[in-house]
């Protein structure tokens, strides 16, 4: 038994120790029984490390069943778990590490050096590393220590992790989850989405993100089902998994079934064995939906939700997935549509502020008690989503009312590209929107003014860029214009940007 909240529900619901539990790529076969040992391992040198209850674990290392295990060892030590992108440049690295002031950071290797010199600076008291491969000094130090941890008591309310979210305040923002916030969105969505102990995830997501961490994870553990983990998603050994019936399930961006729909193996008899097929992080264009379904006979299933509040909604399992909508509340999640100004809660079909309440809204943004409380209302959340319920109780998400954009899955707040681009020589002043994109849902996109005379080019801009900012952040295109549309006030017009480009990424798609 165990007093800590997530991971006594995580360990109460496993089958026996050597049943399954991950397939790695070279096909060996991690067990609940390696998991519970390997994690005791790992939390028995965070204490050794200095992690006490409350204490943030910062990692931003690649995939690997080690990294899995550190997040389940963070939670048993009682820790805070704290992941970063890794397309995360280290000068973006050094903001996360100040905000959240961890007690240990765990780097890849091949940056041991600076990492160490930027915590040092930082006063972060320990570094350890740990590579693809699951090598490293994180599991070389833990390699000899005991199998056995009594778990760190923890309650439902105390955190269990911490993931940055961009917005547009202008700096990053430490979304508090806790125990409850973690476990009962991951029970509500095991039972939703019906899993259960025969399934097999192919888990193919990032494990820095809230779908392939606190969701897709979350869901095998407590529902004692297996996966095949993978560092990355391809199409083509995806089908192959589906096609022998080694798989039942996949949970992906649109990206993943964009790739599936170029694949000529696609069709009815290759997903036949299949149960589930999930999409989230970004939109799902409804014309992929459509041709999914007419080649697969598989209706995606498409689900909402966000960094502070784990998912929201879903369409439902059994009952019409409707194209373009993102379907019903959870259970036990309440979500009303209101007026962006005023607050007053607005009628079927009309367009406004969406706003959630339940077990799985966050405690708040990190350090920031003034941002927290202007984010909710009446105690809901204020998603800065704008959308509608329609006659029979689907959502429809519509657009934002803030400029965030979402690209493959991840948070891109334009005014900290734009400040980028700005800095070059040459740039006179620049706006960052998302548009329609087939794969990343958004395409990052920059409208340029260059100052008089100036010769830059999209590849100048790009290249500015490539050691400033994560991959994912850079602009996908550049186009350059003499000026930028404003209002009356001055302000620029996103609205008129984002039809103007609307159709760049459909002309090449």
């Amino acid at each position: 038994m165990s007093d800590n909240h997530l991971f006594g529900a995580i360990r109460a619901a496993m089958p026996a120790l050597d049943a399954p539990l991950a397939t790695l790529m070279d096909g060996r076969v991690e067990t609940y029984g390696d998991a519970l040992a390997l994690s005791a391992r790992l939390a028995h040198l965070l204490v050794a490390r200095g992690v006490k209850p409350g204490d943030r674990v910062a990692v931003q290392v690649e995939k690997s069943w080690p990294a899995l295990a550190l997040y389940l060892a963070t939670v048993r030590a009682g820790g805070v778990y704290l992941p970063l992108n890794t397309a995360y440049t280290l000068n973006e690295v050094e903001y996360f590490l100040s905000d959240a002031e961890p007690t240990l950071f765990v780097c890849p290797p091949h940056i041991e050096a600076e990492a160490r010199a930027l915590a040092t600076r930082l006063g972060v008291p320990s570094v350890e590393t740990l590579g693809a491969d699951g090598t490293g000094s994180l599991t070389d130090g833990a390699a000899h220590l005991p199998t056995e941890f009594a778990d760190v008591p923890r309650g439902p309310e105390d955190l269990g992790g911490i993931l940055y979210t961009s917005g547009t305040t202008g700096r990053a923002k430490g979304a508090m989850l806790s125990h409850d916030n973690l476990l009962s969105n991951a029970l509500t969505l095991k039972d939703e989405w019906r899993f259960t102990g025969d399934d097999v995830l192919l888990h193919a997501l990032p494990i820095f993100h809230t779908h392939g961490l606190f969701v897709a994870s979350n869901i095998v553990l407590l529902a004692g089902a297996a996966m095949v983990f993978r560092a990355k998603f391809d199409p083509r050994e995806a089908l192959e998994l589906m096609a022998a019936g080694t798989v039942t399930s996949l949970m992906g961006v649109p990206t993943f079934y964009t790739r599936l729909l170029d694949q000529q193996g696609l069709t009815r008899e290759a997903t036949a064995k299949m149960r589930l097929f999930v999409s989230g992080s970004a939109p799902l264009l409804a014309e992929t939906h459509r041709a999914f379904f007419e080649r697969t006979g598989h209706a995606i299933l498409e689900r909402y939700g966000m960094t502070e509040t784990g998912m929201n909604t879903s369409n439902p399992y059994d009952g019409e997935r409707i194209a373009g909508t993102v379907g019903f509340p959870l259970p036990g999640i309440v979500l009303r549509v209101t007026d962006p100004e005023t607050g007053r809660v607005l009628p079927t079909d009309d367009i406004g502020m969406i706003e959630v309440k339940g077990p799985n809204v966050f405690k708040g943004y990190w350090r920031m008690p003034e941002k927290t409380a202007a984010e909710f209302r009446d105690g809901f959340f204020i998603t800065g989503d704008l959308g509608k319920i329609d006659a029979r109780g689907y959502v429809h998400i519509v657009g934002r009312g803030k400029d965030l954009v979402i690209t493959g899955g991840f948070n891109v707040y334009p005014k900290e590209v734009e400040g980028e681009i700005d800095a070059i020589p040459g740039v006179a002043e620049s706006a960052v929107i998302g548009v329609p994109h087939p794969d990343f849902g958004e395409g990052v996109t920059a409208v340029v003014v260059k100052v008089a005379g100036a010769s830059l080019t999209e590849a100048d801009i790009h290249a500015a860029l490539e050691s400033r900012l994560a991959k994912f952040k850079q602009p996908k295109r550049v186009f350059f214009v003499p000026e930028l549309p404003r209002n009356t006030m001055g302000k620029v017009q996103k609205n008129v940007l984002r039809e103007t480009y609307k159709d760049i990424f459909r002309a090449v798609a």
